[in-house]
């Protein structure tokens, strides 16, 4: 008989993880100490159980913009080379306890620069943190970063430049974040054209706040490989017809990172009875479960999991199909993806569905 699908089981399964921002997943604990450390004000309490709370009502208000606000306060004590290092290794032990095996996490040099770090400085601070959270772990987790360029902002390039300069200690590629309705990835397209020339890996955050317009822009225009979230593109199938960009998101295994918490939380979708999920899953889609902000979400990828099994009725086959995805659609070299196909995940499954 497979093992019952109990929190305690799907926490032990190896799991991917592709979506997750490095600003959006601090311990409650470790934001208030960092704040006293670096004097930032205006943090709403030093209780971490209150606090944690604070982050998680104020994202549950079916608003992007409204979503985006906690940040302020992550980001805001993430200033100096220190907080960098022990957010990053923190990230990597946190995720390694639920069971992650390999993640990649995003994050916006941009962000840590307000009292003078350089954009350099800052990534190799967050690399830093990856290894020694890596090696507190045990090695039971390998972690990749993204690198974002913030699309209200200008400058993408510098940060594609930061992708490439740093693809061998660990960058593993590049994303835009931030509000995407109104700010399309076509705004600096050179950028991606600058990436695909030099053989890096990108994904875009699309299909979130906008629509398919948005997915078009970034799959067709860009050369997205992976979408972030990619929610909307069920707006593209009517009942079982599958419409044309559908059909080549599809049918090119265009990877979705598809976070089903925080969907509902932005208002990405109204509830998570109306996730797409499912039916993306059903018909064959690259479906690949996510966190994207774990102290905004107050989620954990095993969460993310049990709750799909709940709403949805998935399986051990399911979650296995899940992690394999993601795996197929990780930036890493073709011999590391199957090592973890083969030597991790499968084994991992298996073991469990006996």
């Amino acid at each position: 008989m497979p093992t019952p699908l109990s929190p305690e089981a799907i926490r032990s399964a190896p799991k991917v993880l592709l979506h997750d921002h490095l600003d959006g997943g601090l311990r409650p604990q470790t934001v208030i100490e960092l704040a006293d450390a670096s004097g930032h004000q205006g943090l709403p309490t030093t209780d971490p159980g209150v606090l944690g709370d604070w982050f998680r009502d104020n994202a549950n208000s079916g608003s992007l913009v409204r979503y985006l606000e906690g940040f302020a306060h992550t980001c805001g004590v993430m200033q100096d080379e220190a907080a960098l290092v022990r957010v990053a290794s923190e990230a990597a032990q946190d995720l390694a306890a639920d069971g992650v095996v390999y993640a990649e996490i995003r994050y916006a040099p941009e962000l840590f620069t307000d009292k003078g770090l350089s954009l350099e400085q800052a990534v190799e601070a967050v690399q830093e943190g990856f290894r020694q959270g890596e090696a507190a772990s045990g090695n039971r987790i390998k972690v990749g970063a993204l690198l974002c360029a913030m699309r209200q902002n200008d400058g993408w390039q510098r940060i594609a430049d930061l992708v490439v300069r740093y693809r061998d200690a660990g960058v593993v590629g590049f994303d835009i974040a931030g509000p995407e309705l109104g700010f399309p990835a076509t705004r600096e397209l050179s950028a991606f054209e600058y990436l695909r020339r030099q053989n890096a890996h990108f994904t875009i955050h699309a299909g979130e706040a906008d629509g398919p317009e948005s997915i078009w822009q970034a799959v067709q225009f860009c050369g997205a490989e992976r979408l972030g979230h990619g929610v909307r593109l069920a707006e593209d199938i009517k009942d079982d017809t599958v419409g044309h960009l559908a059909a080549y998101v599809r049918d090119r295994r265009i990877a979705l990172e598809m976070c089903p918490t925080s969907n509902v939380q932005t208002g990405a979708v109204a509830s998570l009875d109306e996730h797409p999920i499912k039916r993306l899953h059903d018909l064959g889609f690259r479906v690949t479960v996510n966190t994207d902000n774990r102290l905004m979400s107050d989620c954990t990828m095993s969460g993310e999991f049990a709750t799909v099994v709940e709403r949805f009725g998935f399986g051990w086959d399911d979650l296995r199909r899940f992690t394999v995805n993601a795996a197929k659609a990780a930036f890493l070299p073709l011999d590391e993806r199957r090592a973890l196909i083969q030597d991790v995940i499968e084994p991992g499954y298996a073991a469990l569905q006996k």
